[in-house]
């Protein structure tokens, strides 16, 4: 129960708790985190054992487990098919349409391995890139295990970005295949994916096949000796249920996955077989205390990060039965997610603070027409959750018993960072503290630890497994991005304060990244998509606080001569935004401006934007140019 703001967790908790003593496992961790890694990677199947654990010979360029031979598909896969796992359920995949199916390990396995056959046949070799573009189906997770299966580089993008950033990613991915579906159902319509990709390839020409699943059945193009049908493909002869695995080098490629920056192009991360392995399956299993009986919910999307790490990896290489539900929370009723957590069973729900927000709208009802029983842990990513969401969350659907993992962390960590286990006491809104063997500090502009309480930069000052290795194809712009600010230490974008009981309190952005939704969208990126319309000059974008989005974002547009200020207009850049960027960029509203407030090197102030849009002091404008 809570003291003032602090929430203890119960002793059931702590007695079933994978970690039932934080400080005593901080303390060795942090003492001999190689030693930590170590002991947690034997836990894993290696090929070949490593030489070295970490090797910080080429900062910040760090190697883990160098030497060691393995492949993340074998552990997630291979190793479970060989036990009493082999009929335990994968997957529980719910379609927005009512539609149920579910693979057992062993189904699983088949599916990928019968996949992987067809990438073979397609010519896709290891270090090939593969891109994939589609909703939340079971195919998606098949392509992926697939590819890194026969040691490809797949690059998922979002299902909900559209034509010019999925044309970007296959552009700077140089990939050869695309796998794509007809369509994906979100909120009873049909987005029309192979419509789009169709569109994409027109701007890119690096790809050689496009694959194709029938999900939604509407009629669609299919562009003859390019296009094939996924279902046609996986009941060819090629398609036979036997697949060598490729053995990787720890150090090989796993992934790319692109992410928001400062400019206008989004950056590659690239994260590797071994390290990545290591750390999500460790997170996994001590934040979510993964058991054997959970059935386990990880409501993010594949396309991002979060799917990645927590939907498609972990899970699989902790062994655990994982959910997946392709649609919106609130269709066609918005008591969608109680219904399916009844009805299947779920122990853990992990999800974002706007999620829950917008759940909080509909009021308690709707939850508590819902037996919720079987939970016993929630989480939340994505971005900070404000304190009154947390109090709704913990209250109205986990029934003030399930302890809150409120998860900090990114694309380039590639596992949780700062987080609580479920045997720590927690305060709404806080993510307490560095995971165990991870150490971070708050500083001040010119490098100093900041005192409690005091807003500062957030900086990662040890390396951990699952960090990226590098900006694919731009080793430049990773060293610059990320270890310039401080030299030795990790720089994460975020801005943080510190309690006096050693928890951290992320604050938000530092750069020209708005979290919407807990997506991250570049300023450029948005901007660059409005320049793009012929009526367009100038613009620039802003996130402004959001209830339910957490950010929001407005823009401010200059016109070019001969066009006139509209609704009409505002709503024709608006559908624009959407059509170039994907429909979670469109701006929220669009203000037509004279003029831009910038430096006097030309750079927009969007802070100066900012704080006139909050009604706030913009603060120093002396490097204002006008």
């Amino acid at each position: 129960m809570p003291v003032g703001e602090v929430y203890y967790p119960s002793e059931e908790v702590i007695k079933n708790a994978n970690i039932k003593n934080w400080d005593e496992l901080n303390e060795r961790a942090t003492k001999d985190y190689e030693g930590f890694w170590e002991e947690m990677a034997n836990e894993l199947d290696w090929f070949d054992k490593w030489q070295k654990v970490l090797d910080d010979s080429n900062k910040p360029f760090y190697k883990w487990f160098t030497g060691a031979k393995t492949n993340i598909v074998y552990n997630c896969l291979d190793r479970h098919i060989k036990t009493y796992r082999r009929n335990k359920l994968a997957l529980i995949w719910e379609g927005e349409d009512g539609q149920l199916r579910t693979m057992s390990y062993f189904a699983l396995h088949r599916e990928v391995c019968k996949f992987a056959n067809v990438l073979k046949s397609m010519g896709v070799n290891k270090g090939d890139r593969v891109t994939i573009y589609m909703g939340r189906i079971p195919e998606l997770i098949i392509a992926m295990l697939a590819s890194a299966r026969i040691g490809a580089i797949h690059s998922v993008v979002y299902g909900g970005f559209s034509v010019e950033s999925l044309a970007e990613r296959i552009e700077d991915s140089d990939s050869k295949v695309l796998i794509t579906a007809d369509g994906a159902y979100q909120r009873g319509k049909i987005v029309p994916l192979k419509q789009i990709a169709d569109e994409a390839l027109q701007r890119c020409g690096t790809v050689e096949h496009v694959l194709v699943v029938k999900r939604t059945g509407q009629e669609i193009n299919m562009e003859s000796g390019r296009d094939m049908w996924y279902h046609e493909l996986m009941n060819l002869p090629i398609a036979t249920q036997n697949c060598a695995f490729e053995i990787m080098d720890a150090e090989d490629p796993l992934f790319i996955l692109y992410t928001s920056g400062t400019t206008g192009k989004p950056k590659a991360i690239l994260h590797t077989h071994g390290g990545y392995m290591v750390g999500v399956y460790t997170t996994l299993k001590y934040v979510f205390d993964i058991k054997e009986e959970d059935r386990y919910w990880c409501a993010a999307d594949p396309g991002w990060i979060t799917g990645h790490s927590y939907i498609v990896y972990g899970p699989l290489l902790n062994g655990a039965t994982s959910f997946m539900y392709e649609g919106a929370p609130n269709f066609p009723y918005p008591n969608r997610w109680w219904q399916m957590i009844e009805k299947y069973g779920i122990n853990i729900l992990y999800t974002a603070p706007t999620a829950i927000r917008g759940l909080m709208r509909f009021g308690e009802s709707w939850v508590k027409r819902h037996n919720l029983s079987s939970l016993r842990l929630l989480g939340t990513v994505g971005e900070p959750i404000n304190p009154e969401a947390w109090k709704w969350y913990f209250k109205v659907v986990g029934n003030e018993k399930c302890p809150i993992m409120d998860t900090w962390w990114q694309t380039e960590t590639g596992m949780f960072m700062i987080t609580p286990t479920p045997s720590v006491p927690l305060k709404p809104g806080s993510g307490t503290r560095p995971f165990p063997g991870i150490e971070m500090d708050i500083l001040d502009e010119n490098g100093n630890s900041v005192k409690p309480n005091e807003e500062g930069y957030l900086v990662i000052k040890t390396p951990w497994p699952a960090m990226l290795r590098t900006v694919y194809k731009d080793p430049e712009r990773y060293v610059n991005q990320y270890w310039s600010k401080y030299p030795g230490y990790y720089m994460t974008g975020d801005s943080a304060r510190r309690d006096e009981d050693g928890y951290y309190w992320i604050i938000g952005r530092v750069d020209d990244v708005i979290k919407v939704s807990g997506y991250r969208l570049g300023t450029a990126e948005i901007e660059s998509a409005l320049v793009s319309h012929p009526a367009v000059a100038e613009a620039a974008a802003i996130g402004l606080p959001h209830d339910v989005k957490g950010n929001a974002i407005y823009t401010y547009v200059i016109l070019k001569n001969g066009y006139e200020k509209s609704s009409a207009l505002i709503e024709e850049l608006r559908n624009h935004v959407a059509h170039e960027v994907g429909p979670i960029a469109k701006p929220e509203s669009i203000e037509f401006v004279d003029s831009l407030p910038k430096t006097r090197s030309g750079k927009i102030m969007r802070r100066v934007l900012k704080a006139r849009a909050l009604g706030h002091d913009p603060g120093n404008i002396s490097t204002m140019e006008d």
